[in-house]
């Protein structure tokens, strides 16, 4: 099996076209495997800082926003 050192070697002796082709190929084998992030749902959030909350006044803390 070849080593990364022997590839970019032979990386190194292709033409810039045959360069930018490997590359184009690679980003793309890269992106199938997975490495892109996965989406994130808004939903993760739900519950997050709840704790601020609790306790609160709710109709005195909307009193005291709309004296502000």
């Amino acid at each position: 099996m070849a080593s990364y050192q022997d590839i970019r070697r032979q990386v190194e002796d292709l033409t810039l076209d045959e360069q930018l082709r490997l590359l184009e190929e690679l980003a793309v084998m890269v992106r199938r495997r997975g490495f892109v992030k996965p989406k994130r749902s808004i939903m993760e959030l739900e519950g997050l800082g709840k704790e601020i909350w609790q306790g609160l006044d709710v109709q005195e803390s909307v009193n005291q926003e709309r004296a502000s």
